[in-house]
């Protein structure tokens, strides 16, 4: 449609919804309803259409497909786009959750409905983007564009500390992207262009690769966020509305493990090889480290937030074990916390909206009031500890096998993990459904309305689906990861053959 493929459909459509909102006069509450719907329509739409895409990608074409271009900037820079088996379930997933962020705020969020909701519907422009570009400037103006309306949402709706909360999570994502632009110049010089496709093809100097590996490294590290540059998630997701918090542990966090697989590990890789223990040791101490200080926290969110910070440590382990397993149960694992965290911070949003607080302490005995909430917590809480049987526990298995293979060691250690997740997560689930129900205001404390119903009931069944049945992720992701491991390895034994050559 006007020259522009499928792709480009899935990007502009938020875009177009927005601005359909933006012509809406009137601050009315028949306006703001109107609004909602507009929000709503807009992004079951582009989830629509994302399958659509779906259809036409074929999972066992490892190259990049629904591929198009056009100049952008003169020569210099393109307008190019396409998606593989990486970034393909990322794209899925972020129009899959829209439509519930929206759903989650149709109740809570009663001032600039408008603004709310056309922040939303850029952010998943972005967002978009950022999975399907093809070009290393276009990737970088959607991977920072989207820190705007994700700032506005926490400063404006957020909570009582939601200046400095969106302050920090803006200050620190900029501050290691910066550097992350300073390496697209010296790429750039290098090869003559931006064009990922070639960039992937071009072999750069193993010292040079360092210094590239480490400024992608600083912004990469900050978004997924790793320790010990995670502390702004915690403060950002406590602040933050609920939808807020879906679609950042859910997409935003994602942003850097898929930097890692698109760029670090296939243009860097004998910088990725140096790192690797580097990023074992930090992966292993965040796992460890965060449960530990989720296990001690009072506030649900804060719990959920440091529990994050945890499963993204499987993530970047799995992803430089730089093996099969590894990699393809980190895109699993990412795919799935998406899911169950997004779920979580449902749940903790569906009981904040009746008692307005988050702290555990003001809770216990749900189950008495709330018997389907308390099931549907449970299954996310069961998935969020990687029980077998729910979406959890695949990603949590193959990343671990895959750093088994690579150092068992680091695989020792990072197994305490699961044990200290089913701590804290039991922990949690305990103290607020089960119980007593000895506090007077929840005595009349009501359970899921069929809204919240129609939020919940399809992530729990994703979630058991997945469990049971992950082969269309892992199929989806198969040949991608399987041509990326694969060049890994044969760009490492050329530098060995030539040291050894050398030698």
């Amino acid at each position: 449609m006007f020259g522009f493929g499928i792709l480009s459909g899935l990007i502009f459509l938020p875009l177009v919804g927005a601005a359909f909102i933006l012509a809406l006069r009137g601050d009315d509450e028949a306006t703001r309803r109107n609004v909602r719907w507009a929000a709503l329509i807009t992004t079951v739409a582009t989830f629509i259409l994302s399958l659509v895409a779906w259809d036409r990608f074929d999972p066992a074409n490892p190259a990049f497909q629904l591929v198009e271009q056009k100049t952008w900037l003169g020569e210099t820079i393109l307008y190019k786009l396409g998606v593989d088996g990486i970034s393909m379930p990322f794209v899925l997933l972020t129009t899959f959750l829209m439509p519930f962020c929206i759903l989650a705020s149709w109740e809570s969020i009663e001032t600039r409905v408008r603004e709310y909701m056309i922040a939303f519907l850029v952010l998943e422009t972005l967002m978009i983007g950022v999975f399907a570009a093809l070009d290393l400037v276009l990737f970088y103006v959607f991977f920072e564009g989207g820190l705007i309306p994700m700032f506005l949402i926490i400063g404006i709706w957020g909570g009582k500390r939601r200046i400095y909360a969106s302050f920090k999570f803006f200050l620190y994502t900029l501050a290691g992207s910066l550097l992350m632009l300073l390496a697209i110049f010296a790429m750039y010089a290098v090869a003559g262009t931006t064009d990922i496709t070639v960039l992937l093809k071009t072999q750069f100097g193993v010292s040079m690769q360092k210094w590239l590996w480490l400024a992608f490294f600083a912004s990469f590290a900050v978004k997924m966020p790793m320790w010990p540059v995670h502390t702004w998630l915690p403060d950002a997701h406590v602040e933050a509305p609920t939808a807020g918090s879906v679609i950042l542990a859910g997409i935003l966090l994602k942003m850097g493990g898929y930097g890692f697989l698109r760029f670090s590990l296939p243009m860097f890789p004998d910088a990725s090889q140096y790192f690797a223990p580097l990023v074992f040791t930090l992966s292993v101490i965040a796992i460890v480290y965060t449960s530990l200080v989720a296990m001690v926290q009072e506030d649900m969110k804060k719990l959920i937030a440091y529990s994050s910070v945890a499963h993204m440590g499987f993530v970047t382990m799995g992803i430089f074990a730089m093996n099969e397993q590894g990699v393809q149960g980190a895109v699993f694992q990412m795919v799935s916390h998406g899911i169950v965290s997004g779920a979580l911070f449902l749940c903790v949003g569906v009981v904040y909206d009746r008692m307005h607080t988050r702290e555990i302490s003001a809770y216990g005995g749900l189950v008495n009031r709330m018997p389907i909430y308390a099931v549907a917590f449970l299954i996310f809480t069961m998935a969020n500890v990687g029980l077998p049987g729910t979406s959890g526990f695949v990603g949590e298995f193959l990343t671990l096998m895959g750093a088994f293979k690579a150092n068992t060691w680091v695989a020792f250690f990072a197994t305490t993990g699961v044990i200290l997740s089913a701590a804290y997560a039991l922990y949690l689930y305990r103290r607020v459904v089960f119980g007593v129900l000895d506090k007077p205001n929840l005595k009349a404390i009501q359970d899921v309305s069929p809204r919240e119903m129609v939020l919940l009931a399809p992530l729990v069944l994703l979630t058991i689906y997945y469990g049971v049945q992950p082969g269309p992720i892992l199929d989806a992701c198969a040949a991608s990861v399987s041509l990326l491991v694969k060049n890994l390895d044969t760009a490492l034994s050329a530098t060995k053959t030539a040291a050894l050559a050398l030698h």
